[in-house]
């Protein structure tokens, strides 16, 4: 029997969250739904759950060149995503890794967790800004994140403009400002793409589902997963805005605290469609 076509393949470069649903394992659960190969370097372990991050620990940058490294120099990849860096030392490791990679890369700016638990130094920020930016081909920050790296505070969709371009300053090509934390226009959650020239307002429902953890790494994520496929990058936004849409809509209750989204939501309803027809 002959092989088969290896799919396109991408690398998650983040911490891995041992409740299942945010960091590597979230990555990798995306990666599978939509598609493509997903590969990992291991930056930190943390023990964490519904309820929050109970530690941390970072890996020495050593470890994570030598998976980074072993992966791209053997099997390759179309696109790389980063998440929870933890410390300058490691933000800069991986800064220079990725730029001397020729595939696209997502940088989600990880901060703090969904519970507020912070997963990067404060002494790491500048080097977010002056290091890993540079070399990003879409940023996606949040409110809290973009106030962190830029001290501007978005209240309205208005402000989201003036934070596209304090983040842009530091050189991404597209930066997506995530307006999921704006208290106006309950009703839906507005997401901004732009590269300084084109502007792409993304709007999806908001549900009503606490259920959200995750929602960070599973957009960066999939964002990756649709440029590692070919598409361009407003295409490639769009089309993640749309999985983590359904994914936040299916989201459940896990533990006793905020749980997951559904990273397989969609896969799971073929199956159910596919059951109910056979029955």
């Amino acid at each position: 029997m002959s092989a088969g076509t290896a799919p396109p393949r991408v690398l998650t470069v983040a911490g891995s969250d041992s409740g299942g649903g945010a960091g590597i394992q979230a990555d990798l659960k995306t990666m599978l739904a939509l598609g493509v190969h997903g590969m990992s370097v291991l930056t930190a372990v943390t023990a964490q759950n519904s309820l929050g991050v109970q530690g941390a620990w970072e890996l020495p940058v050593e470890a994570v060149r030598a998976q980074y490294r072993s992966v791209v120099d053997d099997i390759g990849v179309q696109a790389v995503k980063t998440g929870m860096l933890a410390s300058a030392e490691l933000v800069e490791a991986v800064a220079d890794l990725i730029a001397g990679t020729d595939a696209p890369a997502v940088v989600d700016p990880v901060g703090v967790s969904k519970h507020g638990d912070p997963l990067l130094a404060v002494s790491a920020l500048d080097s977010v800004r002056t290091r890993l930016l540079p070399v990003a081909t879409v940023a996606t920050p949040n409110l809290d994140e973009v106030a962190q790296l830029t001290g501007v505070r978005v209240a309205s969709e208005s402000d989201m403009r003036r934070a596209a371009q304090a983040v842009l300053a530091f050189g991404p090509r597209w930066v997506v400002i995530k307006g999921g934390h704006l208290a106006a226009g309950a009703d839906r959650a507005v997401d901004l793409l732009t590269d300084g020239a084109q502007e792409h307002w993304l709007r999806a429902p908001r549900h009503d589902n606490r259920h959200t953890h995750g929602t960070g790494c599973t957009l960066a994520s999939a964002i990756a997963s649709q440029l590692a496929k070919g598409q361009s990058v407003p295409e490639a936004v769009a089309a993640a805005k749309e999985y983590v849409t359904g994914a936040i809509a299916a989201g459940f209750a896990l533990g006793g605290g905020i749980g997951p989204v559904d990273h397989g939501w969609e896969l799971g309803r073929r199956t159910r469609g596919g059951t109910a027809g056979a029955g």
